[in-house]
C-alpha cells in the first residue's frame, strides 16, 4: 500500500482492489463464535436449509470487506477511522471457496471546516465475487488526513 492522502481520493473514481478467498473453516468458526445459525455452522443442516449449503454470516462478509478496504484502499499514513457506514446490504450469499474482490467509487470528498488537516471521504464500497456479482454493498464514511506541507 502506497501512501494516499485526502487529495488522492478523486470524486467519481472507481477502482478494483485485491482479492480474498472465503475459507470454509474460517466461515464456520466465525459463525460459531458470532452468528450461530445452522446455515453458517453446520454443513449437513445447511444443505437442507434455505440456501442449499453453507453461507458466510453477513458480518463475516463485512469483516472480509474491511480487510480489503484497510489493506488496499485506505492508507495507514492518513486513515483516521470512520464515523460509520450507511446503506449496508448483503446482496447475495457468500459461499466457501468464493473469491471476492473490492470495488470502490469515491462519491464525496470534502474538507473539514473545523479541522483543516483532514477531510470526510464517502465511498461506495462493493464486494464482488469471481462471476462479477455484487455480494455486499455499503456507503463508507472515512476521516482522512490531508497531505502534509512539504
Amino acid at each position: 500500500m502506497s501512501e494516499r492522502w485526502f487529495e488522492d481520493y478523486v470524486v467519481g473514481t472507481t477502482a478494483e482492489h485485491g482479492s480474498i478467498r472465503v475459507d470454509e473453516a474460517e466461515l464456520v468458526d466465525f459463525g460459531r463464535r458470532f452468528d450461530p445459525q445452522p446455515f453458517h455452522v453446520d454443513r449437513e443442516a445447511a444443505s437442507s436449509g434455505p440456501y442449499g449449503g453453507l453461507i458466510a454470516s453477513g458480518w463475516h462478509t463485512c469483516a472480509l470487506m474491511m480487510r480489503l478496504l484497510a489493506q488496499e484502499y485506505l492508507s495507514p499514513a492518513s486513515s483516521l477511522g470512520s464515523p460509520g457506514v450507511d446503506e449496508l446490504r448483503w446482496v447475495k450469499p457468500v459461499r466457501p471457496g468464493d473469491e471476492l474482490s473490492l470495488r470502490t467509487t469515491v462519491e464525496e470528498a470534502r474538507l473539514s471546516r473545523s479541522k483543516p488537516d483532514r477531510g470526510l471521504l464517502r465511498t461506495r464500497v462493493e464486494l464482488v465475487d469471481s462471476g462479477g456479482d455484487v455480494v455486499l454493498r455499503l456507503l463508507a464514511m472515512n476521516l482522512v488526513r490531508t497531505r502534509p506541507a512539504a
